[in-house]
């Protein structure tokens, strides 16, 4: 029976650039760095890139965090990039996976919004390794049907998820299961190890020495001859990729000789799920408990309301629901203004990526997707709601709503994305939505400083318009 291993690696920052500027200010908390992104290069990414850690794990990096590595340090992204590719060459598919862009919780996202970040996580993907994703990894694993039928749509075959989001049954980690969309397409489903990733995240002695935990660990796991299948013993476990030497010092190198050496003395072998389906495609049904998140104990309550994972969060309410109203203001006049110019106007949105990362030029891509040439100020219009569009899917980003208080870096940074977005669409239009939202941000406010979201946001659309006359 072949004994199979995998860990995945969840990478990923949440975007820190000022929306003005696009650089990133100063964050004193990561001194002696410049900002958090630089420090937790300096502790993980690059350690692990130089170890070669990439080549034998499963792994996904935020596109944001690679759109980061890509002008801060490219030669760390190359080497990830050439250690995906490797397996490329090595084995017919890569262990490298694609992230939704945004870090959005999709299943609180309305369609449009999810098909546009799996469509930009997909071009930044290809964009990045070269080739397409066979899986994408969903942020805090959060999923509903919906999200999946878009997977499916965009070609992807897998996702992993926790095994709390299996329905109804407790499904065994050792094998993927497939799961049955309406119209006929299927992706595959593979689920880790709740207690084996509990153990690698939370249990920092256990992660001192690679050999005693491959022996303790993940030895023991072949040793149960009870396996539905009887040519394969496989198993995940899943983690953030940033415990591997900044959450946990030195656990690069746990990690590099676990994966190396440790393991294959008991004739374990390190794989990753596009592997797996090459040899082993998925073949079990099951069915997914919708609205769940490996990270919630309360479905997606943590990103939506007050629930018990995070204490005095009863602003998150008040931020979901104002959130929610800037994207529908926004995109009013978005449609405005494609609806008469296109059929799909939505997908001058979900390719604009294409525009972003250089693929096309803002000339070459209206032109070749809108029904006539545009004219007069036309052009600078449709630049500017597109650009408005690119800061409403950053406003989204899940950080916001993850920690306890209002008055921290995360949300405000939400919030001024959403000045901006607000800010272009009045550049673009002249339709000013701060009357109607203005109620709404007064409601959002910190329980310990008192901050309100109306306050950040006025003083970031001030910026933005003191900005844009200077």
């Amino acid at each position: 029976m072949k004994k199979l291993f995998c860990i995945h690696a969840h990478f990923y920052q949440p975007p820190r650039e000022d929306p003005l500027t696009n650089l990133i200010p100063l964050e004193r908390g990561a001194a002696p760095y410049k900002n958090w992104n630089e420090k937790i290069s300096a502790q993980c990414y690059q350690p692990n890139a130089e170890l070669g850690n990439f080549e034998y794990i499963s792994f996904n990096i935020g596109p944001t965090l690679l759109d980061w590595m890509a002008s801060y340090n490219p030669e760390i992204l190359k080497a990830i990039v050439a250690q995906d590719q490797t397996n490329v060459e090595r084995y017919g598919c890569g262990n490298a996976m694609a992230q939704a862009y945004n870090h959005t919780i999709l299943p609180l996202a309305t369609r449009h919004d999810k098909e546009t970040q799996v469509a930009w996580g997909i071009e930044a993907f290809r964009h990045y390794f070269g080739r397409d994703p066979q899986g994408m990894w969903l942020p805090e694993t959060a999923v509903d049907v919906e999200t999946l039928e878009v997977l499916a749509e965009k070609g992807i075959q897998f996702t992993i998820l926790a095994p709390w989001q299996a329905d109804e049954i407790k499904p065994e980690t050792s094998k993927p299961y497939l799961f049955q969309l309406r119209d006929g397409k299927q992706i595959a489903i593979f689920f880790f190890r709740q207690d084996l990733s509990s153990r690698l995240s939370f249990d920092p002695a256990a992660t001192i020495n690679a050999d005693w935990f491959a022996n303790e660990c993940i030895h023991p796991l072949y040793m149960n001859t009870k396996s539905s299948n009887h040519t394969l013993k496989f198993y995940m476990v899943a983690t953030d990729g940033e415990l591997y030497g900044h959450h946990q010092p030195f656990r690069d190198k746990f990690l590099a000789r676990l994966v190396r050496e440790s393991t294959r003395f008991w004739d374990i072998e390190m794989t990753y799920p596009g592997r797996i389906l090459m040899k082993y495609p998925a073949q079990e049904p099951v069915h997914i408990r919708e609205n769940t998140s490996w990270s919630c104990h309360h479905g997606v309550a943590r990103w939506e309301r007050a629930c018990g994972c995070t204490p005095n969060g009863d602003w998150k309410e008040a931020f979901r629901e104002v959130m929610n109203l800037i994207g529908v203001l926004i995109d009013n006049e978005f449609l405005r203004f494609f609806e008469p110019l296109t059929h799909q106007p939505w997908n001058i949105r979900h390719e604009y990526i294409k525009v972003l990362y250089g693929i096309l030029s803002m000339e070459e891509f209206l032109k070749s997707r809108l029904n006539r040439e545009l004219k007069g100020g036309e052009f600078l219009k449709a630049r500017l709601l597109l650009e408005a569009q690119y800061e409403r899917q950053r406003m989204f980003t899940s950080c916001g709503w993850y920690f306890e208080d209002f008055d921290r870096i995360e949300p405000q940074n939400n919030i001024s994305y959403a000045a901006q977005a607000a800010w272009l669409t009045f550049s673009a239009t002249g339709v000013d939505i701060r009357d109607k939202i203005m109620p709404f941000l007064r409601r959002v406010r910190s329980w310990r400083s008192g901050l309100s979201a109306e306050q950040v946001f006025q003083k970031r659309y001030e910026l933005a318009s003191i900005y844009k006359t200077a």
